[in-house]
């Protein structure tokens, strides 16, 4: 008889995870003595957390390390996937504080239930093996159907969150498919060893690699869900449209980096051997999801389900990176994940401070004249939406420059091309936005409720997209350092 081995485990490597996902079970317990009306007390210790999390990674910086038999990497790309996180979990969790009490939705397990889907996504982007990062997806896909119906008995919020469980359940399926068959073609699910099976065992038999290819378009199917990739994007406005809005600006924008996370390494690291195949494939997919994504914006009037048809043009451009392939294309996703990140949150604050209990302030017409009634919320509106045209000096300039050089570099022209022509049918678009706050008369008096907390989210994604846009180097720098270790 075998004695069972269990593998050592290094706690250091699961740290940051550790710290998110106790902090926020500790949350749970602490919430309850905090008076009804004080949840924002809740708020506050969510944010310590991920502070310390973030500077538990910095202790860990070039210190590439992992633990569970391999399952599990520490490396610079999962740390600053890690501070990203955390970023997107800040922004999100302050904008929300005023929004929750507002519309009478403040419970104080909304704010654990951010930490628990931010260690999903650490798990996503840590994972180096298949089960992992399907337990990653898993456990924030869970948290985010809940927070997505979190406007009970607001009929919307629970057909979002209908929906989303539905489709997210569809997709687990093609994952977990996708694996089983990825299993049986290589006898392994660690990202590292199915590499090395396909290396080793370039005469493989038709069946098995019959089950290779269909087990990696599974995957692919399975995280294109989560990412918003067309043609799996269907669900993308409704769900966005119905979600608290707090809550489409955190999925926004952390779903889709833990899924391009998990994405990038799944690609790269388990099946390199085989870009031939996948690279036309996916580089399709891009187009079609940079197509879809910014034409169907067009023809948007709400706001809310612009942005979501934002977001999945969004994800074309990001999907360049990965198809790059390369060192550089890494980097330009990265970089293009925070940039992303917060412009969208500012987007999205904005739209908060203009909702009001029992009205959504979604509609083009309620950002007429915004210039006249609120100065700082239509600037703050107005670079989001530049930096999301990719105009010059913003953080979404060097984004875009940065993963349209990357994929021409890797010999992706074509796709390069069509990420700069529908960047210019999104401009039309976003600069509509703009016309319409500082170009109209009002068409009705809105009211605005921006608060200390919201202003503090707005600012700091607003300064973010004008730092990273002025001075991007730092950022370039510290997205190069993450991937020198990256797949070695």
């Amino acid at each position: 008889m075998t004695e069972l081995q269990i593998p050592a485990v290094d706690f250091s490597v699961v740290l940051q995870l550790l710290i998110v996902a106790g902090w926020g079970a500790a949350l749970l317990l602490i919430d309850l003595f905090i008076p009804i009306g004080q949840k924002r007390l809740t708020a506050y210790l969510a944010v310590a957390g991920l502070i310390a999390s973030a500077v538990v990674g910095a202790l860990s910086w070039n210190t590439g390390r992992s633990t569970f038999g391999g399952m599990i990497t520490l490396d610079n790309y999962a740390i600053t996937l890690n501070w990203i996180y955390a970023i997107i979990g800040v922004i999100a969790i302050v904008i929300a504080v005023e929004y929750l009490p507002r519309h009478g939705i403040e419970r104080g397990e909304y704010y654990p239930l951010i930490l628990f889907a931010i260690t999903g996504m650490m798990l996503l982007g840590q994972g180096t093996d298949l089960i992992v990062l399907f337990l990653g997806l898993e456990m924030l896909s869970l948290c985010l159907y809940i927070l997505v119906g979190f406007a009970y008995p607001r009929l919307s919020s629970e057909e979002a969150a209908m929906k989303y469980l539905l489709i997210g359940a569809f997709a687990a399926g093609f994952l977990v498919f996708g694996i089983a068959l990825l299993y049986g073609a290589t006898g392994s699910s660690s990202l590292a060893e199915i590499n090395a099976a396909l290396v080793t065992n370039q005469g493989m038999q038709a069946e098995s690699r019959t089950f290779l290819l269909a087990g990696a378009a599974l995957i692919i199917v399975g995280f294109g869900y989560k990412i918003s990739m067309a043609p799996f994007h269907m669900w993308t406005p409704d769900v966005y449209e119905g979600a608290p809005t707090p809550v489409t600006a955190f999925m926004s924008v952390g779903a889709k980096v833990a899924g391009f996370a998990a994405l990038t390494r799944f690609l790269l690291l388990a099946l390199p051997s085989e870009q031939a195949i996948w690279v036309p494939i996916v580089g399709a997919l891009a187009v079609v999801t940079m197509l879809v994504g910014n034409i169907s914006a067009v023809a948007q009037t709400n706001v809310k389900r612009m942005l979501a048809y934002s977001s999945i043009g969004q994800a074309g451009y990001m999907l360049l990176g990965t198809l790059a392939g390369s060192d550089r294309g890494i980097e330009a996703l990265l970089f293009y994940m925070l940039s992303y990140a917060l412009t969208n949150l500012g987007a999205f604050a904005v739209l908060i401070a203009l909702e009001q209990k029992g009205e959504a302030a979604w509609d083009l017409a309620d950002l007429a004249g915004l210039w006249t009634r609120r100065p700082w919320l239509a600037a703050a509106m107005a670079i989001c939406m530049l930096s999301l045209a990719g105009v010059p000096l913003t953080a979404g300039f060097f984004a875009k420059l940065y993963v349209f050089s990357a994929a021409w570099e890797a010999g992706q022209g074509t796709l390069a091309i069509v990420g700069i022509v529908t960047s210019v049918i999104a401009a039309f678009f976003y600069l509509r936005i703009i016309s319409q706050m500082f170009m109209r008369e009002p068409s009705r008096e809105a009211v605005v409720s921006a608060g200390p907390e919201l202003n503090l989210g707005l600012v700091l994604a607003v300064v973010g997209v004008i730092v990273f846009g002025l001075l991007p180097t730092p950022v370039i720098e510290l997205v190069q350092q993450s991937v020198l270790a990256f797949g070695k």
